[in-house]
């Protein structure tokens, strides 16, 4: 039975917990994003925030729109705009399905998660997700005080 060693480059950097509350998932895709070196350092500090980002296809290319990443305070000159538009490297076929996704379908491209992945490169899962109605969002809420409760009982009873 071999085990896999946990590779020192792979790294969780922004994880958008609220995406799966506010949205269906109904598929996922991983893409590289284009970086300047500061970004890249300051990442790896641990300094992005995706919550309050989208992506969108723009002229042919796919985008990353309002994402935060913090300044990188030894790279005073030559720094990065932290909001700034960054590109997301995806196949044209897979540009061509988040295309007819959005476009088509009114489908929404909500970024998941940020990671390093395991030869060190950025990467950017991102859904193709509905939004959800507030009864939705109550009812999937409900569901999970259900299973906390019910794990809750089998461990006491079990």
């Amino acid at each position: 039975m071999s085990q896999k060693k946990h590779d020192p480059n792979s790294k969780l950097i922004a994880d958008n917990r609220r995406a799966r509350y506010d949205y269906f998932i109904e598929d996922d895709l991983e893409c590289g994003v284009v970086l300047f070196g500061s970004e890249v350092k300051s990442l790896r500090e641990g300094g992005a925030n995706i919550a309050e980002s989208y992506a969108s296809v723009e002229d042919g290319e796919l985008w990353l729109i309002n994402g935060y990443i913090a300044p990188y305070l030894q790279a005073k000159t030559w720094g990065h705009d932290e909001r700034r538009k960054r590109k997301l490297l995806v196949s044209k076929k897979e540009l061509a399905k988040l295309w007819a996704a959005t476009a088509k379908q009114g489908m929404t491209l909500v970024p998941l998660r940020m990671y390093f992945n395991d030869r060190g490169r950025v990467k950017l899962k991102i859904g193709i997700a509905r939004g959800k109605k507030n009864h939705d969002k109550r009812e999937t809420s409900a569901k999970r005080d259900w299973d906390r409760q019910k794990r809750r009982l089998l461990k006491e009873n079990g």
